[in-house]
């Protein structure tokens, strides 16, 4: 078995997609354009998506009051002390740091709609395709 996407519900797809899209590095791979206005959205590698969606009959999370221990979006990240500034001044905003003893870096932020994403930076990659 593969992890073909991860969805999520919220309030405005478009917007967030187009967030994800512009400052992310993710591609639509589809888009529909009527209903739930449903955005897959692509990794790099192609080989991984996000799931971006509005389905009202489903509640919307309340992801900005959730911990971001509950649920987040991890991203490998190269520099993320350089990507939490350009992100910072497009809507995110820094929840914390955590720096271990291999050498990685996690950076929690939440996204302009209250997601939690972390950037990683890993001592030891975890991917088959960092190693």
């Amino acid at each position: 078995m593969k992890i073909e996407h991860f969805a999520f519900n919220v309030a405005d797809p478009e917007a967030v997609a187009d967030w994800y899209v512009k400052n992310m590095g993710l591609t639509v791979a589809r888009k529909i354009d009527h209903g739930p206005k449903t955005h897959f959205l692509a990794d790099e590698s192609g080989d991984t998506m996000i799931e971006i969606y509005n389905n009202p009959p489903g509640e919307v999370p309340p992801y900005a009051d959730m911990n971001p221990l509950i649920v987040h979006l991890a991203f490998v990240c190269e520099d993320p002390d350089g990507k939490r500034a350009e992100l910072e001044k497009v809507g995110a905003s820094h929840v914390e740091d955590v720096r271990l003893d291999d050498g990685s870096i996690l950076t929690m932020m939440r996204d302009p709609f209250g997601f939690s994403i972390q950037l990683c930076k890993r001592g030891k990659p975890m991917l088959a395709r960092q190693q």
